[in-house]
């Protein structure tokens, strides 16, 4: 006699594939029902906007006195555009940023959660493509409510001085938008390199370290420096925020600067996506967690058949 098997419950039939705006629906979810995740951006705005206040407060707490030919230098030089969005101000919302979209993947990896994700829904590109979405969309939506205020904020409390400027002033909303630009593309290469390492530590020393140090550790001295430094987004950033042509021996424009942003958001992204595909389906292995891969692959195909009730057996 021929053993037989039938799907349980009728398991195998075709199911239809998970919708992208489900998915995005889904990673939404999981991202606002996290009350850590609030507080973390919460903490992080306030910062953002203490310092930039803060700065201006200085300025208008130690103004001497000056003649109105005085404080129309004071604009001219940009004083008040430098002030709207600090240095400090965007180094702390980069690294800021750049952990939270790291924690944003490495999170499900580390409690395992990310194995019912890709259970669930087995196109797991599709699943990073939702989240990279849905962290892209909220990310931008903080660093405009906090570029917008600093701006607001700041040029409130210079005006008290007569020294404020408005948003259709030359250069002012440049800053801004640049200033607020740094939230989504930082918080994707966070989830780029989260994807790539899945290592809480490892992957915070390499964000500070890509985001901060390089930057940083690149000078306009030498012409190959100065041009690695000009691929950082912290200098791209700079460049955009800075009033006037750039007195350096290397000097580059602002489109540049704009292609820099461009080229770090579609590479992160494309990096997010991609890893899940390459290192968790490679060879039929399981997915690939914080201490190595799972014992047993996650099965991605039809339900396995079981013998039907009615089998007896050979005769």
């Amino acid at each position: 006699m021929t053993t037989t098997y039938a799907p349980v419950d009728g398991l195998g039939a075709d199911e239809p594939r998970a919708r992208f705006h489900d998915l995005v629906a889904a990673e939404w979810i999981k991202l606002r029902s996290l009350r850590s995740t609030w507080i973390a951006y919460g903490a992080t705005a306030l910062a953002v906007i203490a310092f930039n206040a803060g700065t201006a407060y200085d300025t208008y707490n130690y103004w001497p006195a000056r003649s109105a030919a005085d404080r129309a230098d004071y604009v001219r030089a940009g004083i008040p555009l430098q002030e709207a969005f600090t240095a400090n101000a965007a180094m702390v919302m980069m690294l800021a940023l750049g952990a939270l979209g790291a924690v944003a993947i490495i999170g499900e990896y580390s409690t395992g959660t990310i194995r019912t994700t890709f259970a669930a829904v087995p196109a797991r590109r599709s699943v990073m493509a939702a989240k990279t979405v849905v962290v892209t969309a909220v990310t931008s939506v903080f660093g405009a409510i906090v570029a917008g205020a600093s701006f607001g904020l700041t040029q409130a409390i210079l005006d008290r001085r007569d020294a404020g400027i408005s948003i259709s002033y030359p250069g002012a909303l440049r800053v801004v938008v640049a200033s607020a630009l740094l939230a989504p593309v930082c918080a994707v290469a966070g989830m780029a390199i989260g994807s790539l390492i899945r290592h809480t530590a490892a992957t915070m020393t390499v964000s500070v370290t890509v985001i901060l140090v390089l930057p940083i550790a690149f000078t306009d001295g030498r012409h190959w420096s100065a041009v690695a430094g000009h691929a950082t987004l912290y200098q791209a950033w700079s460049r955009l925020v800075e009033v006037g042509s750039p007195q350096t021996d290397f000097p580059w424009t602002t489109g540049g600067a704009w292609t820099v942003y461009a080229v770090w958001a579609l590479t992160a992204a494309v990096l997010a996506v991609t890893s899940a595909g390459r290192r968790d389906q490679s060879c039929g292995r399981g997915i690939q967690g914080p201490d190595g891969p799972d014992r047993g692959p996650v099965h991605e195909g039809r339900p396995p058949l079981v013998p039907p009730p009615e089998f007896s057996g050979l005769p």
